[in-house]
């Protein structure tokens, strides 16, 4: 199966079977829970509350333990729930990012 992801500068093509190159890079990081937790706060806190508890997105408490790292990953970049938005931040970022929900 193909997975179509919509980068910065385009569209990128991944396979559901082999980890984007984006994807490896993220997941071969250190997050900064600390850090991720302020990027929540700036991007995600608007709809998911700002302790993550759900508002107009749906709670993220515990969201680790139903969904891996890499399925994270794919759900913040894809755009493919909507209202929420596709976004893409760099490696270390999005690193930072999962940490932090993997604290939730």
């Amino acid at each position: 199966m193909v997975v179509l992801i919509m980068g910065l500068l385009g569209f990128t093509i991944g396979y559901l079977d082999q980890p984007s190159p984006y994807l490896r890079e993220v997941l071969a990081l250190e997050g900064d829970r600390i850090q991720g937790h302020a990027i929540f706060q700036m991007n995600c806190a608007g709809c998911h509350g700002l302790e993550a508890k759900g508002k107009v997105g749906p709670s993220l408490q515990g969201v680790s333990e139903h969904k891996s790292k890499r399925r994270l990953v794919e759900q913040v970049i894809s755009g493919k729930t909507p209202p929420m938005p596709q976004f893409q931040p760099s490696p270390q970022v999005m690193a930072d990012l999962l940490s932090y929900l993997e604290s939730l």
